[in-house]
């Protein structure tokens, strides 16, 4: 029976372990061509533009063996130009995995529903697991554990929190967040991710003060203010976000080891300074080739 990846919510917290440990050993042989995926092809239907994640899954695929096809906006417009369901059906009938990046959640779950062959998701409105998978792989690769550390998220409560949150709590990372009103992330979510995290005993606290939420923290993560399709709210989420930048005054509230993470794209200047993004405690780059690793192994793991 084929399985998806829509959101780590559906994944054990050995099954997320797992993956981990699989990123970590295919970035020791990086760079190593690999016949896992001889014979098959990937669809990468993107219906937003994309760097890391498009690059991330092309050069994977390639260096597991297979073969990916890129479809932009202009190809697929999902139940526009076709609907959801035989963009589905049709592609299940080409290719041996479909990788979809969305506006809306809904898409990426009709995709999946219809397509007789592996759904990832690549980002939609509501998660972005892929990132967070590389996240966590980074926080592992620097602390040399989960347990125990405490991640502080600053900004807007959106689907890469929603990702990262999911995947903290599964791992036995504490999170914080502060964010604007109006900016908090999905109410059922966060509960969610509060129960599974008292399980793990860890913990999940939600706030405003970016101050309380740094203090002590080891890792502090950052995202953009304005994000893909939000540009006519520049103006009015600049002045609302004022406050919450990630500055070098805020982070000496931080534990003196502390690592800055972010998704990327940057917007230097505005949610955080180029003091830190660029300075000795950043790890973004980091971040942004373990993409590349972690989608590698969500790959052998669906295609295997």
């Amino acid at each position: 029976m084929k399985r998806d990846l829509i959101t780590l919510l559906d994944y054990s917290n050995a099954e997320i372990i797992s993956l981990i440990d699989s990123a970590d050993r295919l970035k020791k042989e990086k760079g190593k061509l690999r016949s896992d995926l001889k014979g098959r092809s990937v669809a990468l239907v993107f219906q937003k533009p994309s760097n890391r994640t498009r690059v991330s899954f092309a050069v994977g695929v390639y260096e597991l063996g297979g073969n990916s096809l890129y479809l932009g906006p202009e190809e697929i417009s999902l139940g526009k130009r076709e609907t959801t369901h035989d963009v589905a059906k049709t592609l299940s009938r080409y290719v041996h995995c479909i990788v979809a990046r969305v506006f809306d959640n809904k898409d990426i779950i009709e995709l999946a529903q219809h397509a007789d062959v592996p759904v990832i998701n690549a980002l939609c409105d509501l998660y972005h697991p892929c990132q967070a998978l590389a996240d966590i792989q980074t926080i592992r690769e620097q602390f040399g554990k989960f347990k125990g550390l405490t991640l502080a998220y600053v900004g807007d409560g959106n689907n890469v929190f929603h990702s990262l949150m999911i995947a903290c709590v599964k791992v036995g990372i504490n999170v914080r967040f502060a964010g604007p009103k109006g900016y908090d992330p999905n109410p059922k979510i966060v509960q969610v991710a509060q129960e599974i995290a008292k399980k793990n005993k860890c913990t999940v606290e939600l706030g405003r003060d970016p101050k309380e939420a740094v203090r002590g923290a080891d890792v502090i993560y950052a995202d953009v203010w304005v994000s893909m399709g939000q540009e006519k709210e520049t103006a009015k989420r600049i002045k609302e976000f004022e406050g919450y930048q990630i500055n070098e005054d805020l982070v000496k509230l931080a534990d003196k080891n502390y690592i800055f993470m972010h998704c990327l794209p940057a917007h230097r200047g505005l949610e955080v300074t180029e003091g830190i993004i660029d300075g000795k405690h950043s790890v973004i780059f980091d971040q942004a080739e373990n993409r590349l690793h972690a989608q590698k192994a969500v790959l052998l793991k669906l295609l295997k």
